[in-house]
């Protein structure tokens, strides 16, 4: 059998069609490198992305120093750490996302593109690919600038840390495509956006960890949709957990997820809502 010719313009000869894997990957690396270049081009968005998690991480650290954090196993600098992935799952990922969506719906991007090849899953990857990219570099640095400024090891236990990042990122992206269904314009999207926002921060575990509160009110807020995700990236990095406290979490943030996902599927809007 001989191998097909590959053509100048990098497409197999006739008769040899690309495998639907990799037609899909350029597809989807394309759309991906256009909606980076955007989001660079955007301003106000990288000023988000990247200025004020940095300054909510400090908010957090100033807040705990008003609590007594004696009993929980928790340092100030390992609570405010990861309770920084959690503002940056929130702010990049969930409410960066919800405005891109929205405007390439408005903007008919979303319309244009479904008429082509590609297909709606491929769309909505490829819109939060960047944003999860700076997600994760975010992230990185987070767990670097506790080793070196913070004396924080690194990841105690790294598969449950990856297990917590990985489905916090997905959920929040899915999250993120949910609520841009229900937002009629960029402008609202600061606005529906605002109930996540403000649960995850105080009810999550980010600003505050779950050990302070009382145990009936901690079992409420285990069941919010991002406590679970950060119950297993602070353990996964600080250790001490207990098995069921885990699993616990992980069925909880698996189970957003697969809500998420589902809610997409269902009611993603991909036309213009005004």
């Amino acid at each position: 059998m001989t191998t097909p010719t590959v053509l100048a313009d990098d497409r197999t000869a006739p008769g040899r069609s690309p495998s639907k894997a990799s037609a899909s990957g350029r597809r989807l690396a394309a759309l991906a490198r256009a909606e980076l270049i955007l989001l660079v081009r955007n301003r106000s968005a990288i000023f988000l992305a990247l200025v004020l998690p940095v300054v909510m991480i400090f908010s957090i650290r100033a807040s705990l120093q008003q609590i007594d954090l004696a009993g929980t196993g928790l340092s100030i600098a390992g609570a405010a750490l990861t309770g920084g992935i959690g503002i940056v799952l929130v702010q990049v990922v969930y409410m960066n996302l919800v405005t891109g969506y929205v405007t390439r719906r408005e903007e008919l991007v979303l319309k244009r593109l479904r008429t082509g090849e590609i297909t709606d899953r491929e769309i909505l990857t490829a819109t939060a690919l960047p944003s999860v990219a700076l997600a994760l570099l975010q992230c990185v640095l987070l767990v670097v600038a506790g080793a070196i400024a913070f004396d924080l090891t690194a990841p105690k236990r790294p598969e449950l840390f990856l297990l917590g990042l990985v489905v916090g990122l997905v959920m929040m992206s899915a999250l993120a495509a949910a609520t841009s269904a229900m937002t009629r314009t960029v402008q609202t999207s600061q606005l529906t956006t605002l109930p996540l926002f403000f649960v995850s921060l105080f009810g999550s575990g980010i600003f505050v960890p779950l050990d302070v509160f009382p145990d009936r009110l901690a079992s409420v807020f285990e069941l919010l949709p991002l406590t679970g995700v950060m119950t297993l990236v602070r353990h996964g990095w600080l250790g001490h957990a207990e098995t069921g406290d885990l699993v616990t979490a992980g069925v909880t943030a698996l189970a957003w997820t697969a809500f998420a996902v589902f809610a997409v599927q269902r009611w993603f809007r991909w036309d213009p809502r005004g």
